[in-house]
């Protein structure tokens, strides 16, 4: 039942600290490589000013292109991409006239000679400044698809988280109008003190499912406490003819269901198994750590129910009753239509195929419901709401921006 945490990619977290060390890293790895070819083929100390001026220039540029393309990032493909392409253009051939000025100061040539250094430089500026391009709208690309992914586990968690809270909020509230009914008969009897212990009862019962979170988790100990409160009510409603037994192995009362899981089954055992009969029922909950996976089984002894075709049992045993079959034995089972179905929704939105879920009724009689979950004994992290989040877009803008990704701005120097 774990939620995927999302957290923004570690070097990306500060968008303005990465475009800066990327453009650092970048220029300075390619003032590197130059100077050692500029070396290797015999070039003097003074054609490496040169070197930097250009590098300095090829930086300085990209700086430009990085605020022209933050303007259009967001627009049309057909804006985008031509604006690009002009702005690509002319930045190369800016460029290369810096480029070819420098060395044409430090190396006289005639005007000619200028013309071929020019058009020479500026097919190399351009694929420089391309390359350049490219990376910036791959790495903000990228981490749009990577935000896209991110609001949607977001959605899809807050999805879950709200499904999971309906249907804990769904379940069958049958036994807090027999309760108020009983209180009500107690006061027309004038026998306030068995009222008000039923008062005070179910003011305790409630409280607890009003602070349980309703899509979290409790442990089995917990969730046994909680069945205790419910029981104490209907105690006072059925006396000697509800009878209970409770069997959790140690290292099971440490596992986490999820909240308000078991009641239903309590809930739908007395008024299936105790209520029509006139001798009562025993209700047995039975919790213990099969191999990975926690086995809770929750049983009755009353009259049980007929599958007929549905059952899967041997003739003479009991009918089980898994999978999709569920839905059509907890309706005949259930008069709201809420109690098994619910559960079974609940499970399969926590667990997916992970868990288990059968029923089961023997011919002689009496009802069980058997779940088996993964066992866990930490409780699974919630997701936190979170306001939609802008475009993932990386800027340069000093230290005021956002350090979460996709906070709005590109990867730029704007």
């Amino acid at each position: 039942m774990a939620m995927l945490p999302i957290e923004p990619r570690p070097f990306f977290a500060n968008k303005d600290r990465a475009f800066w060390n990327l453009q650092l890293a970048g220029w300075g790895g390619a003032f590197l490589l130059r100077a050692i070819t500029a070396f290797a083929n015999g070039q003097g100390w003074d054609f490496m000013v040169v070197l930097l001026i250009q590098v300095i220039t090829g930086f300085s540029i990209s700086l430009i292109l990085s605020v022209v393309y933050r303007q259009i990032i967001t627009r049309r493909p057909l804006v985008t991409w031509g604006v690009t392409a002009l702005a690509l253009v002319v930045a190369a051939a800016a460029h290369a006239f810096i480029d070819g000025w420098v060395l044409d100061l430090a190396r006289p040539a005639s005007e000619s000679d200028f013309v071929r250094l020019f058009l020479g430089i500026y097919f190399y500026d351009l694929t420089v400044l391309g390359a350049w391009s490219a990376l910036y709208y791959a790495i903000n690309y990228f981490l749009q698809v990577e935000e896209q992914a991110d609001r949607l586990e977001r959605l899809e968690a807050q999805a879950t988280s709200a499904q999971l809270a309906m249907l804990r909020y769904q379940l069958n509230p049958h036994f807090l109008f027999n309760t108020l009914n009983s209180i009500s008969t107690l006061v027309l009897l004038k026998q306030t003190r068995q009222a008000n212990a039923m008062l005070t009862k179910l003011s305790s019962f409630l409280r607890h499912t009003l602070v349980s979170e309703p899509g979290g988790t409790v442990t089995v100990a917990q969730e046994v406490e909680t069945l205790e409160l419910y029981l104490g009510i209907e105690l006072m409603r059925f006396e000697e003819r509800l009878r209970t037994e409770f069997r959790v192995d140690p290292p099971a009362d440490k596992a986490q269901i999820p909240s308000m899981l078991l009641q239903p089954l309590v809930e739908n055992a007395i008024k299936y198994g105790v209520t029509p009969q006139e001798e009562g029922a025993t209700i047995t909950l039975v919790a213990q750590v099969v191999g990975p996976r926690l086995r809770v089984t929750v049983s009755d002894t009353g009259p049980g129910i007929r599958t007929g075709g549905l059952g899967g049992g041997a003739a003479g045993g009991p009918n089980v009753v898994p999978g999709s079959q569920t839905a059509a034995l907890a309706e005949s089972h259930a008069s709201t239509g809420v109690g098994l179905a619910n559960i079974r929704d609940r499970l399969t939105q926590a667990y997916g195929e992970e868990h288990r879920f059968e029923i089961r009724s023997p011919e002689s009689g009496g009802f069980s419901v058997l779940i088996e979950l993964p066992f866990e004994t930490e409780p699974a992290p919630l997701p936190e709401p979170a306001a939609e989040p802008a475009p993932p877009q990386i800027s340069s803008q000093p230290a005021t921006a956002s350090p979460v990704i996709g906070a709005g701005q590109p990867l730029s120097a704007g």
